[in-house]
């Protein structure tokens, strides 16, 4: 018989192909995934759209799959690595962290919805305000990581933690007017505008900058994360991508400015809106046009894409346009243009401008109008697991609505134009400011809140020697003599100390209980009368709370 040689080269390949089909296909100890070719659930695909967070996938070429473990659970999504170039099939991710609300309106979809429920608290007790001179006007949304903290920017970028003490804080250049986002390895990216030199910036959680990326255009847009760690956002006349280590992966030019944050579809498609009336879809590998959909005005803020893919925005021209993938358009409503839409737990399309409007996913059909009483400008529509949605107003309010359209409460906090993030106790978070342009966080949840406020004098009463003796004709408050200041004090066990002033002079402080001071001299000449009573309590970390009364006060001695 003839021996037939078998090249050793030969040998290796069979072994490489049989032996793989006799081990079960588990996940081994390193962390590896290994493709499964099964067709994800609708839980599962419900998981997917909420914590789309991964840390290693295996690229399959020939069934062009991405599969990850997911909370202990398989998934297997349509991949956006077109082609995969790598010698290695495994590469690790850096898609957003697996937090409560890591990135502008919570994921990549910009859908505004929070897994977790605010149903026992809307809008809750205010449990602090944090204020800093460094924040400045603040337009700007914030973002949370795995641990609790607090990120946003002003003038200097800041990370606060759940109790409203501050973290640390970063000098940027100008400030910064977007939303950051955060990376599943915790990285934190956030863009400046309106300084010498503008740039998107890296920090790691511990405050140190990473790298920053030099742009020499403002930037207004907010980034997003794609699949594979690459960063995305608008910036002049273009929209731009980076690598993770901060180098450009590439950019593509538009005929106007870029003030939209971009989304990302599930197969990685990049959809961005422009001043130049267009909504662009472009590829993620090398950021060449898929498609554009023109409205009838400037796009300026940020589009969302719903459960089945259809992409949702927002134009000028007053209109709410429903886009399917391939760019053709489902149907348009007008909403009054203004805010960004965001998607409710059913899929309704929140949007609006002077008033909020609810709107039908099928056929654009507006469910109800609910009239907040105050334009709806930076301030968009984000909505908790129980479907209670928030916005904050020009006029000062931040505004929780029911379901139904029915309002469910609201709170002043200042004028507000950023969007809230909802924290995993159901705390949400957002930016205001106040008649100065001082901006400031705002927590509003479960819990005591960390504030005070004067008990007395009481607005529109008499005090003469310190005794309440009745209402006034005007609702002056008007003291004759002497009163004695009182004010409660929540959160004791947090404050420093409480600070009496008179016209913003420094009249008295106080450590510790009872936290009170008598008015009982003259002020200033006979004439004025008119004076305000302003109390600070100075809490643990960098924030105060101030109240504030205006009086009619006669010193009789």
């Amino acid at each position: 018989m003839k021996n037939h040689y078998i090249p050793t080269g030969v040998i290796f390949i069979l072994i490489l192909f049989v032996v793989p089909s006799a081990i079960p296909m588990t996940r081994s100890d390193r962390g590896d995934t290994l493709v499964v070719n099964k067709i994800p659930t609708v839980d599962e695909k419900n998981l997917f759209d909420y914590y789309s967070r991964y840390q290693i996938i295996d690229y399959n070429p020939s069934q062009s799959k991405l599969t990850t473990y997911l909370r202990e659970k398989e998934i297997v999504a349509p991949s956006i690595i077109e082609p995969f170039k790598g010698k290695s099939s495994h590469i690790a991710v850096m898609d957003i962290m697996n937090s409560s609300w890591p990135m502008y309106c919570h994921d990549t979809h910009h859908t505004g919805r929070s897994p977790y429920s605010t149903a026992e608290n809307p809008p809750g007790v205010m449990k602090w305000r944090f204020e800093n001179d460094r924040i400045g006007a603040l337009y700007g949304s914030s973002v949370i990581d795995k641990n609790g903290i607090i990120y946003f920017g002003g003038l200097d970028f800041f990370a606060v933690y759940p109790n409203g003490t501050l973290k640390w804080q970063y000098g940027i250049e100008g400030w910064s007017e977007s939303c950051p986002a955060i990376d599943s390895n915790g990285t934190i990216y956030v863009a400046s505008a309106y300084g010498d030199h503008n740039y998107i910036y890296a920090f790691y959680p511990n405050g140190i900058m990473k790298w920053r990326y030099y742009t020499g255009n403002d930037i207004f847009s907010s980034p997003a994360i794609g699949v594979d760690g690459t960063i995305f956002f608008g910036c002049g006349q273009s929209i731009v991508a980076l690598f993770p280590n901060g180098t450009l992966r590439w950019q593509h030019s538009t005929n106007h400015v870029v003030y939209s944050s971009p989304v990302i579809g599930d197969d990685g498609t990049v959809y961005c809106g422009c001043h130049d009336t267009y909504l662009y879809a472009l590829y993620p590998n090398n950021g060449t046009m898929k498609w554009m959909f023109k409205t009838g005005d400037w796009i300026r803020v940020s589009p969302c894409i719903a459960d089945d893919g259809t992409i949702y925005c927002v134009s000028l021209d007053s209109y709410l346009y429903a886009i399917y993938p391939n760019g053709t358009m489902k149907w348009r409503t007008n909403v009054g243009a203004g805010t960004s839409p965001t998607i409710g737990q059913d899929g309704t399309i929140y949007a609006g401008w002077s008033k909020l409007y609810a709107v039908n996913p099928v056929n654009g059909s507006v469910k109800w109008i609910f009239n907040s009483s105050g334009a709806i400008q930076g301030g968009t529509p984000c909505n908790s697991l129980d479907g209670t949605i928030y916005f904050g107003t020009i006029s000062g309010y931040l505004i929780a609505v029911n379901p139904n359209g029915t309002e469910a409460g609201r709170a002043y906090i200042g004028k507000c134009e950023s969007a809230p993030a909802i924290g995993e106790d159901g705390t949400i978070y957002i930016g205001s400011m106040d008649n100065n342009s001082d901006g400031y966080l705002n927590a509003f949840g479960p819990g005591e809140p960390k504030k005070i406020e004067i008990q007395q004098p009481e607005p529109g009463k008499l005090y003469l020697f310190g005794n309440n003796i009745g209402s006034t004709p005007r609702n002056n408050t008007i003291i004759l003599g002497s009163v004695k200041v009182k004010v409660q004090v929540y959160s004791e066990d947090q404050i420093v100390s409480v600070h009496f002033h008179v016209d913003g002079s420094d009249q008295y402080n106080v450590t510790k209980p009872p936290y009170e001071w008598r008015m009982n001299h003259r002020y200033g000449d006979l004439f004025p009368l008119k004076h305000t009573i302003t109390v600070t309590g100075f809490y643990k970390g960098s924030y105060s709370w101030s109240e504030s009364i205006d009086v009619m006060y006669f010193h009789l001695l």
